[in-house]
This record gives structure tokens, C-alpha cells and sequence, in this order.
């Protein structure tokens, strides 16, 4: 069985869909969830869940391998969803393509530093986009440029507002953020 562990800061939207996705599983069990914001939605989501979650600060995620030594010993794979923090390079040697992340835009456009939640859907209504959508894509040590796993695309219409896009990408996230995960592992082992 593969083990995964969450990184979120904000909601945990998606973090509750991978829980539920996975709480019945032969193939992948959640261990734990790791936030950097000790006010995040994710907290009170995970106690509901009964899954472990585990609040850090940027000294023990950077400057020190506590962080990385709790991931090492309870993940095979990290799942980022909505975290916002740039990920150390001694992650992203230890967990090569193990790291998957969720852009709520169709890279390369509208990703690197900043370019999270509204920001990007401002981005996209400012710039008269008539599409957007999701890139799940591996952790490379640049912000949304890992290699793509997948992409997803909603139509957008000129009346839309970035809440609107909001809410169609949060729709894709929710649909197809579990499933990708799930045929990765399956492909990647």
C-alpha cells in the first residue's frame, strides 16, 4: 500500500477530497496532513476526518529536516493541495516525481510566484481568457514547472467573474484531482 501525505494552507477542500476518494482503498492510505497556517480550514477538516494533521513553521520546514524526516517516514508520495509555500530542494531529491501539485490555471500560463487562488483568477477575467482550467503536474524546484500529468479545461463566458471561475475550477479540482493521483501512483509504483 502506498502512503501519502497532504500539504495544504488554506480550506482543504481538495484535501477533504483526497481523504474521501482514498478512505476505502487496498492501494493508498492517507497518513497524515502537514500545514504551514495554524488557522487553516484544513485543521478542523482533518479532526472530522480522523486523519493526523501535523502544523509546522517555515524554520522547521526550510531550515531543518524535521519536516522532511516526519514525510520520509509515513509518505511514498506528497500531495500538495493549495499549499503555498515554495518546496526545499532536499524534498524534491528525496521524493523525485513524488511530489504532485494542482494549479488552478492551464499551464504555463498563469503560474510561478504569486500566481495562487484569486490572483490567478483575477489574472485570467483581467486578460478576457475564453478558457481556463487545472495542471497537475510533478514539483520540480521552480514554482509550476514540474512536468505535466494532466490538464482539464472549462469554458469561460465574458459575464464570469473571478468567483465564477472560482467556482468552475474548484468543480474540475474536485472531479479529476483524486482519479489523477490514483493512476499515478498506479503508474509510477
Amino acid at each position: 500500500m502506498k502512503r501519502i501525505v497532504i500539504f495544504a494552507s488554506g480550506s482543504g477542500s481538495n484535501a477533504e477530497q483526497i481523504i474521501n476518494h482514498f478512505k476505502n482503498s487496498e492501494l493508498v492510505t492517507i497518513t497524515k496532513v502537514f500545514t504551514n497556517n495554524k488557522n487553516a480550514g484544513v485543521i478542523e477538516r482533518c479532526r472530522c476526518l480522523r486523519v493526523p494533521i501535523v502544523i509546522f513553521n517555515k524554520d522547521e520546514f526550510s531550515k531543518s529536516d524535521v519536516v522532511l524526516n516526519d514525510v520520509k517516514s509515513n509518505a511514498d508520495y506528497v500531495i500538495l493541495a493549495g499549499f503555498l509555500w515554495k518546496i526545499p530542494e532536499s524534498f524534491i531529491k528525496t521524493f523525485q516525481n513524488k511530489i504532485i501539485n494542482i494549479h488552478p490555471a492551464l499551464l504555463p500560463k498563469y503560474g510561478g510566484k504569486g500566481m495562487y487562488g484569486m490572483n490567478v483568477h483575477n489574472a485570467v477575467k483581467e486578460n478576457n481568457e475564453t478558457e481556463t482550467g487545472i495542471t497537475i503536474h510533478f514539483v520540480n524546484e521552480n514554482y509550476d514547472e514540474g512536468a505535466i500529468i494532466f490538464q482539464a479545461k472549462t469554458q469561460l463566458e465574458p459575464s464570469d467573474t473571478p468567483e465564477d471561475i472560482a467556482n468552475k475550477i474548484h468543480l474540475l479540482e474536485y472531479k479529476y484531482f483524486p482519479k489523477v493521483i490514483e493512476e499515478t501512483i498506479l503508474k509510477h509504483g
